[in-house]
């Protein structure tokens, strides 16, 4: 499995809908997450510290499986996200301890 990084970015109304569309945005990543492949997963803030978007970092088979999961979470459908970037990526640090 490859690793990849998907950023989505609140969109003007991001703070509103991200209070009613929040629960199933977090099943959406629990069900990722049950699997394995998450590495790690939370919000961005601003720098006032309120949620401004969503980073994950997962495995998938390939880019289009990636971008599908996306794609599907809720707060990309609901309009949460003004965009989504996903992008493949590799884990270089932390170095394993030898």
């Amino acid at each position: 499995m490859q690793l990849y990084v998907y950023i989505g970015h609140d969109g003007p109304r991001g703070a509103e809908l991200r209070k009613t569309v929040r629960d199933r945005h977090i099943a959406h990543i629990e069900t990722l997450d049950a699997t394995g492949r998450i590495r790690f997963a939370g919000p961005l803030r601003d720098e006032a510290g309120d949620p401004c978007g969503s980073l994950i970092v997962f495995e998938a088979e390939n880019f289009a499986a990636a971008k599908a999961v996306a794609e599907s979470d809720p707060y990309a459908v609901e309009g949460v996200f003004a965009s989504v970037d996903v992008h493949g990526s590799q884990a270089i640090f932390p170095q394993p301890n030898t």
